[in-house]
């Protein structure tokens, strides 16, 4: 028997994308699905557009009161067993949700969240580019989290028993929001697996002010840094912390001290103490954010000369 899908749109202040996402919503080719939009007290036309689309869609109005409320507010209104939510500037390509659901029948059956690369749609120089942000490997979903290689939250679908066991959206979680999420459902031992489409876009423009690039960068990294901190203590805690998980916490710490290195020096150096204090021998993975001259300077010179080397080295690029 074919499951529901639950397609939840939160809306605030979305009049210029509202309609695309859910025209997208109601284009998905796999029939048996609702399509629910609740507007978060929208002071712009979001609300006429949404009531336009009639019969079609389920949706209510309300104060505002914040997106992960409203999200809960979603998940309370969803009667699908598969939930799939998705921002109301960003939109969904035809086959998502079938193609995620069509992924659960030859899986296990006990899996709680199919996660799928995203697009990433943005403008430079006046040029609408799209690209998909690939999920590499290793697809260990913990290594994923502290790499903040999952994806944004429209590239997965979640069952929604596992969201409803773990409390659903925390309310007050200012930013990065579907990454904690994830952190409690993997906490809780939720099955994640991998699906390779990329079908859902998420669009990366100034004009949207999403919430990601309202706050400051500061106050970004200090959440992140909860979450992979959160994550190395219950690897720890249930003896799951394999030198790779390891690694890839350290790693997310250093990106993210590498960062905050022009803007804050001395959180960035707290960052890396962390990082010693768990590896005293750590070295950073070579990738992008250490190439492999980095990487040398880093081990003759440590975090800091590695990075007032680069400082100087940007100094002299044209």
């Amino acid at each position: 028997m074919d499951p529901l899908v639950s397609i939840l749109i939160p809306c605030y202040n979305a009049e210029r994308w509202i309609a695309h996402a859910i025209e997208s919503a109601l284009a998905q080719t796999w029939s048996k699905k609702e399509v629910i939009v609740v507007d978060d007290g929208s002071t712009d036309r979001s609300l006429d557009i949404i009531k336009g689309f009639d019969s079609h869609i389920r949706w209510e109005t309300g104060p505002n009161c914040g997106s992960n409320l409203t999200r809960n507010r979603l998940l309370a209104l969803a009667q699908g067993d598969w939930l799939q939510y998705l921002d109301a500037d960003d939109y969904l390509l035809p086959e998502k949700v079938a193609w995620q659901v069509e992924f659960t029948r030859g899986g296990s059956p006990d899996i709680d969240v199919i996660y799928s690369p995203v697009a990433r749609l943005w403008i430079e120089n006046g040029t609408v580019i799209c690209t998909e942000a690939p999920i590499p490997e290793p697809r260990d979903p913990w290594i994923l989290l502290a790499l903040w290689h999952l994806p944004q939250t429209g590239g997965a679908l979640w069952r929604k028993k596992a969201i409803e066991s773990v409390g659903g959206w925390r309310v007050d979680q200012p930013c990065c929001q579907e990454h904690e999420l994830y952190y409690r459902l993997l906490a809780a031992n939720a099955h994640f697996e991998y699906c390779s489409r990329c079908l859902a876009v998420y669009r990366d423009l100034e004009q949207n002010n999403r919430i990601t690039t309202r706050r400051p960068l500061g106050e970004r990294v200090r959440e992140q840094l909860a979450i992979i901190d959160q994550a190395e203590k219950h690897l720890a805690q249930h003896s799951l912390l394999t030198p790779l998980r390891l690694q890839a916490v350290n790693d997310a710490r250093h990106q993210l001290a590498r960062r905050l290195w022009r803007s804050d020096r001395e959180l960035a150096v707290d960052i890396h103490e962390r990082i010693l204090t768990s590896n005293r021998s750590y070295v950073p993975t070579v990738n992008s954010w250490s190439p492999r001259n980095y990487s040398i300077a880093y081990r003759v010179l440590g975090f800091r000369g590695a990075e007032i080397l680069a400082s100087y080295k940007r100094a002299l690029m044209p």
